[in-house]
């Protein structure tokens, strides 16, 4: 039984799994024992050496799949590289064909084993993971990528990787296989990982090893200089524009390049090498210095050892013992904070762009001839041609290349304004550089570069996470983008200083860098350090820059892109989603449109925006980094930025916190103790500081509970209150007057002046405004077309009675040519010297006249005052011209005014010309609508609008006479209509006078008499009363006439006949007031042309013929004709 139950359990126990490092590794070590070994101090390659190697790949891409990296982990213990590969590679390079195939597959191995490790791909992709314990370690890949490093740079391997790349390269372009490229690419690769292994932070407390470790990158320089390859890379990027082949290395390129030179500051390359050592030294050792010095003051004294006790009475009663000597002469609150609990400060992050390291000497001077031989070469044909490839998105483009091309054109940028710099100092003053010109770099200041910029610029601050790497980079670009430009307009050259002036206008007008400095400064929370060392540097260019060109150039127009939301009508369906086809109904769909406005802004408006809490908070977080800055230009820039916000803007409330008041007494006290540099940006810092705190605590004694508020922030504004900053005071513009401003409204003078009058209005305007030079350019116009239009009438007119001046001439009579040309002069000039004129069109000789004959309203007033005319204005200027109408009489009238009134400019009770104008009213424009488009509608209001007026000039009260300066109609018409009425009623009172001579006197008696009378009649007709001559005339004229007993109020010359040939007299009307007007009355005329005066009807009395067969019959009351507004003539007043 006992065998049966151990049978049992051996076969239900199964054995555990084999890990992949077991299945793998004795594979992998079987075939590195076959690659071959050392024999008497000499490789000897194994007889399948070539198959093992290409094992060796196949094993290597199966890490593709492990996270662990097993297979480089047992490469690494087996030291392939260092045993076999290094070895392998030392001996077949450049040996024959067989050899020649196994040195390229080491090679190939090698580029693989060292390619770079991004960190922070692979922690993502550990964060994600679920199962933490197959989280992998990569301490131990990135040391082994370390000591590969230092093995591949051991003598003579790079030689050997350069015998293998340089035959594939130097063959024609027709021999050349495919192969051949990819033997290139994979030795270009094997020098970007090599520069790609970043050195580990030097210790002293380590080993030499360590220590060896830690200067890989300066031996990677000096082999990189020996070997030539810096010198091939450099050749490769300055064909790169002509040959395809090196075109697409250009991306590897760049990150080589970024990879070499992103340990090492420009400045630091500038300097003399030689020099530089010692300068280094002195420096390490003022820092040393410096720190013994604060250990010495915060150190026991040899009495120390007795120990101190100190009771400090507090003024509660309290009392508190306190053990340390320092409390015998030190601050009590000191003392006791030192016994607190710190709490750990926030360490601010260092990205990769702000990491540099310490290369030797003979490194430093390798990139320093490295990087001159770029500038000369490579960097207009190199960075366009990436540009080029970048915009058209190639598949060989990646990322990090945008950051890549930034970083590396903003190196050299500074690197060459460095180099420009020392030579023009170097220099006698006057002289220009002659090897480092601007041409070098004048790529990077094109269109395309900066449009560029500024759409990555704006591309990392659009994705989420933000990219601020790559946005750090951008404003560093930029940065050294502005000193480049400013660098230009200051090199003396007029080129360079024009287009310098340009390419500022432009760069102010597109208006993105001015946001993105004002943004970048406002926005920063918790980025690294380098990145608040690029936004400082970008501010403080950038305004110092804007001053300077607002000095010279004043106001500047800024584009403003704002969102809007446009409504458009869509498609859509509304069952679309369930499947089923229902009928298409419209959509409106809200897109956004980038709407551009210009607006006009100062110097002084721009850099009020600054004065702003975040910004304010920035720039105390820059300067509590004071003790780590490298350079006073740091301290420097952060000074002036908060000198703009606490004296320049007036704005040292922003400064009234607790943190600033600490932070400035932590720098006060390093003062005191003699700690800071004693340079010139310090000394600001410290006046700056003694300003705010004055300021500080006067504001403290007019409100005490700022002592309340300093624990607050100074936000939305509230600082005001407690700064001596200011709103700025607006002058209100009266309504209806118009000042200096050069509006281009229209302005009108009143008709009750004069045109001489109004012409002497515009003038004194001018004159007062200050823009008497816009009037002696009227005088000059009026000058030039009143000479040539005489020219044109002497020479027309004068040729035209040539025989007679011919005849004078030859009789020796001068004066009758003189008194012939005389009269020309006064007369009108003839058709055929008219048809000479042509419109003059006025010249304008600057953009400020042509300024003003657009927008300044006195002179436009002016000129259409003396009958100048206008074209249709076609683009931003307004065209004017002397219409050809004008005859020389007519200017030299306007020219003679024009000086009339400068010699004895007009006062008009005492009122300032500009009082006297006022702006013209125009007709508000009705909105259209929809029935616009319907001609029936159209028809119809036309209709509607003729019958209106119709009835306006029909119906004409009488009872109303108004009070005008304007002149209503067409006067003489009526007076005429008028004296035809009066001669044609005069003449019917007469004939009517002679006819009641002559017949019997009047109809009395009975109704017995009447009809006796009626009976007697011939024909039956019914005779009318006829009334006296005098009677019929006093009617006739009713209705210009005053009956009453006061005085007449219409003068009018004596009725004349139709035959008599004097014209009228046109009459004086006063006016009456309705009271004193009497009643009108109505004339009847019947078929034998009798008028007689019929009395007003009676109020609501109906009116029917008095003899009128049918009583039923209504007489038609006759409408009251509207009298005519007249004109008072103030001649004589005048």
């Amino acid at each position: 039984m006992g065998d049966v139950e151990d049978l049992t359990r051996s076969d239900s126990e199964s054995p555990e799994p084999l890990t992949r490092r077991e299945i793998l590794g004795p594979a992998i070590q079987s075939v590195i024992a076959a690659l071959g070994g050392f024999e008497d101090d000499r490789y000897v390659l194994g007889d399948e050496a070539y198959g093992c190697l290409k094992d060796l790949k196949k094993f290597w891409r199966k890490d593709d799949s492990d996270d662990d990296r097993t297979v480089a982990r047992i490469f690494w213990e087996a030291r392939v590289l260092h045993n076999d590969l290094i070895p392998i590679l030392l001996e077949t390079a450049g040996k024959g064909l067989v050899e020649h195939r196994c040195a390229v597959a080491c090679l190939d191995l090698i580029t693989a084993m060292t390619w770079p490790i991004d960190m922070a791909v692979e922690l993502m992709e550990l964060d994600e993971a679920e199962d933490d314990d197959k989280k992998a370690d990569y301490t131990t890949l990135l040391f082994s990528h370390l000591h590969y490093k230092a093995a591949i740079l051991s003598p003579g391997v790079l030689e050997a990787v350069i015998g293998i790349l340089l035959p594939c390269l130097t063959k024609e372009k027709k021999e050349r296989q495919p192969r051949d490229g990819q033997v290139i690419n994979v030795a270009l690769y094997l020098f970007r990982n090599l520069a790609f292994i970043k050195d580990p932070p030097k210790r002293t407390e380590t080993s030499a090893d360590s220590d060896e470790l830690s200067q890989l990158q300066s031996k990677l320089v000096l082999q990189f200089q020996e070997c030539n390859i810096f010198q091939l890379l450099l050749t490769l990027a300055s064909n790169s524009a002509d040959d395809p082949l090196f075109n697409t290395w250009n991306t590897l390129l760049l990150e080589t390049f970024y990879l070499c030179f992103r340990s090492v500051k420009p400045s630091a390359l500038i300097v003399d090498q030689a020099k530089s050592t010692s300068n280094e030294l002195a420096s390490l050792l003022e820092i040393e210095e410096r720190h013994r010095a604060i250990l010495k003051r915060n150190a026991p004294t040899r009495h120390g050892r007795f120990g101190t006790t100190v009771a400090a009475h507090l003024g509660s009663g309290n009392s508190l013992v306190l053990s340390r000597q320092a409390a015998v002469a030190g601050d009590v609150g000191s003392l006791l904070d030192l016994t607190k609990k710190k709490q750990t400060k926030k360490t601010k992050i260092v990205d990769d762009l702000g990491t540099f390291d310490t290369l030797s000497y003979e490194a430093r001077t390798a990139l320093q001839t490295v990087g001159k031989t770029f500038v000369e070469s490579c960097f207009n044909t190199f960075l366009t041609g990436l540009l080029k490839d970048i915009r058209a998105e190639r598949a060989k483009v990646m990322e990090k290349d945008n950051l890549r091309l930034l970083f590396v054109a903003k190196w050299f940028m500074e690197y060459f304004l460095a180099l420009n710099a020392k030579e023009k100092a170097a220099l006698p003053k006057g002289k220009h550089a002659e090897r480092w010109t601007f041409d070098l770099v004048a790529d990077i200041v094109e269109r395309p570069w900066i449009a560029w910029m500024l759409k990555r610029m704006r591309g990392a601050l659009e994705e989420k996470p933000k990219q601020w790497t790559e946005l750090q980079a951008g404003l560093e670009c930029v940065t050294q983008l502005l000193l480049l430009v400013q660098a230009m307009s200051g090199s003396g050259d007029e080129e360079l200083v024009e287009a310098a002036e340009a390419l500022q206008h432009q760069l102010y007008y597109n208006g993105e860098i001015m946001d993105l400095a004002f943004d970048s400064l406002k926005s920063y929370k918790e980025q690294s350090l380098a990145y608040l060392h690029a936004t400082v540097h970008l501010a403080y260019t950038l305004l110092r820059m804007l001053e300077d060109w607002g000095k010279t150039k004043g106001e500047m127009y800024v584009q403003k892109k704002k969102k809007k939301k446009t409504k458009s009508k869509g498609r859509g369906n509304a069952n679309e989603e369930m499947g089923v086809v229902d009928a298409v109904e419209e959509v409106e769909i809200f897109q956004s449109v980038d709407m551009v406005n210009e607006s006009l802004i100062t110097f002084e408006k721009y850099q009020a925006k600054f004065a702003d809490e975040d910004i304010n908070h920035t720039l105390l977080t820059y300067l509590a980094q004071y003790k780590s800055f490298d350079s006073p230009k740091s301290m420097n820039r952060v000074v002036k930025l908060l000198y703009r916000q606490a004296v320049s803007l007036k704005a040292e409330g922003l400064f009234f916190k607790v943190s600033t008041l600490s932070l400035f007494k932590g720098i006060l006290k390093e003062h005191e103790q003699k700690m800071l540099p004693t340079d010139q940006p310090h000394v600001e810092l410290l006046n700056l500081i003694k300003y705010v705190l004055r300021q500080f605590f006067k504001a403290v004694e007019k409100d005490p509970f700022l002592v309340v508020e300093a624990f607050f922030p100074k936000n939305r504004g509230t600082w005001k209150q407690f700064s001596s900053w200011e709103p700025e005071v607006k002058e209100k513009k009266k309504r209806g007057a118009k000042g200096d401003d050069e509006t281009g409204e229209e302005l009108v003078i009143s008709k009750r002046f004069t045109w001489s009058q109004q012409v002497g209005i515009a003038v004194g305007c001018l004159v007062d405004a200050g823009k008497g030079e816009l009037v002696d350019w009227t005088k000059e116009i009026l000058t030039v077309v009143i000479s040539q239009r005489q020219r044109d009438v002497e020479e027309t007119d004068i040729v035209d009675d040539s025989q007679e001046a011919d005849a004078a001439s030859d009789d020796g009579d001068m004066s009758l040519l003189e008194r012939r040309t005389k009269d020309l002069r006064k007369k009108d000039p003839s058709a055929a010297a008219v048809a000479k004129f042509k419109d003059y069109v006025i010249p304008y000789a600057s953009n400020e006249k042509a300024h003003a004959a657009t927008k300044n309203s006195y002179l436009k007033l002016l000129w259409k005052l003396i009958n100048f005319d206008t074209r249709e204005q076609t683009g931003d200027e307004l065209e004017w011209y002397v219409p050809r109408e004008l005859f020389p009489d007519a200017l030299n009238q306007s020219l003679k005014t024009i000086d009339m009134f400068l010699e004895d400019p007009i006062d008009i009770d005492g009122k300032r010309p500009k009082q006297l104008t006022s702006k013209k009213r125009k007709r508000r424009a009705r909105a259209a609508s929809d029935s616009e488009s319907d001609p029936d509608a159209t028809e119809e209001r036309s209709k509607r609008r003729a019958k209106k007026k119709k009835e306006e000039q029909v119906y004409k009260s009488a009872a109303l006479i108004e009070d005008s300066d304007a002149e209503i109609g067409d006067d003489d018409a009526f007076f005429e209509r008028e004296r035809a009425l009066r001669e044609k009623n005069l003449l019917k009172a007469n004939s009517a006078a002679a006819d009641t001579a002559a017949a019997p006197g009047p109809r009395g008696g009975t109704k017995k008499k009447k009809k006796r009378a009626s009976e007697t009649e011939s024909g039956g007709a019914k005779k009318r009363r006829k009334t006296s001559a005098a009677t019929i005339e006093k009617a006739a004229t009713s209705d210009v006439d005053n009956t009453s007993d006061k005085p007449a109020v219409t003068k009018s010359q004596p009725v004349s006949s139709p035959s008599s040939s004097s014209p009228p007299t046109p009459e004086v009307v006063e006016r009456i007031p309705l009271s004193r007007r009497p009643k009108p009355g109505y004339l009847e005329v019947d078929d034998d042309d009798e008028v007689s005066a019929a009395p007003p009807p009676e109020k609501n009395k109906p009116l029917f013929h008095p003899d009128s067969d049918d009583d039923d019959e209504p007489f038609t009351q006759p409408q009251p004709r509207r009298a005519k507004r007249m004109v008072i003539d103030d001649e004589d007043d005048e």
